[in-house]
């Protein structure tokens, strides 16, 4: 158990102590094609799921869908070839990324 000795939440304390051991990664997704209204979002979150992953998708004003996900790093990177192909009815053109060492301790994966 984490105290909070020196004014950190115990949220606070779990995401330091992953931090350090390098275990949990974050990655900005942004999907562009035909996205929207093709449950894109929906089966995004329920691969991330079934992959142990947090995080969120959204739809944005442009048309793409804007994606934050942590977990392993591995499941990340499974998780970012899943969302180049998306469901049968998506038409993904294009996948930016970034992989980055920033967690934001997201509880669940949910969409937004």
């Amino acid at each position: 158990m984490y105290y909070n000795t020196i004014g950190y939440s115990r949220l606070a304390s779990w995401k330091c102590e992953f931090k350090k051991m390098g275990k949990v990664k974050h990655i900005s997704i942004r999907v562009s094609g035909q996205v929207q209204g093709v449950f894109f979002r929906d089966s995004a979150r329920r691969q991330a799921k079934k992959l142990g992953l947090k995080g969120f998708a959204r739809n944005e004003p442009d048309g793409s869908v804007y994606i934050e996900a942590e977990g392993d790093k591995e499941a990340l990177e499974k998780f970012l070839e899943w969302c180049k192909k998306g469901t049968m009815f998506a038409k993904v053109e294009k996948v930016d990324f970034e992989f980055s060492e920033a967690i934001s301790g997201f509880p669940d994966f949910e969409i937004r």
